[in-house]
């Protein structure tokens, strides 16, 4: 009996197969957005080490030129004092704002990067599930193709059988004739 099944099964199996693999590229595409998640939110202390030196520097600058503006023009001393006053309340003010808007930032993206996360956890076991049963119902549906496959094979092995007989009995009938003819 030849084996009609083969390529049944090995069809069947290849869309497991890449079932699977799709599965496992999902999964491992949210690991990455998960990582790429904790790796913008540890970035974020130093974004805001590197934005404040920036300011900070800024108001050196300024201190630097109203010094220079101090020491090379007679009689700006009060107007320099109330400027650099100013300037630094200006700062002061902006530093703070500064640290709030990364305090916030902060808190708000790693909430969000939490509810991310608890959300890809859901629908990674939600998929999960689905995919089981995806495989359970394909797996069911292999065994009856094959079934129905070794059937008809079945089907046609014994019309084969059926027509070697009947072309017997029709050369039997056609033997018998020519001899009869002969005779």
């Amino acid at each position: 009996m030849a084996d009609y099944t083969t390529p049944v099964t090995t069809a069947f199996e290849a869309q497991r197969a890449t079932i699977e693999q799709s599965q496992k590229a999902l999964e491992q595409g949210v690991e990455f957005h998960k990582r790429m998640n904790e790796v913008v939110l540890g970035s974020l202390e130093s974004q805001e080490s590197v934005q404040r030196r920036g300011v900070e520097l800024s108001q050196t600058a300024i201190h630097t030129y109203l010094d220079t503006l101090e020491s090379s023009v007679p009689g700006v001393e009060p107007a320099v004092e109330e400027l650099r006053s100013t300037a630094d309340e200006q700062f002061e003010f902006l530093l703070e704002n500064h640290a709030e808007a990364f305090d916030i930032a902060e808190e708000e993206l790693g909430e969000g990067v939490d509810v991310y996360d608890e959300m890809t956890a859901d629908s990674l076991d939600a998929l999960d599930e689905q995919i089981s049963m995806l495989i359970e119902a394909h797996e069911d549906l292999e065994t009856q193709s094959v079934d129905a496959v070794e059937g008809m094979a079945d089907q046609v092995e014994d019309l084969q059988a059926q027509v070697e007989e009947v072309s017997e009995q029709i050369q039997d009938v056609q033997d018998q004739a020519a001899e009869a003819v002969e005779a």
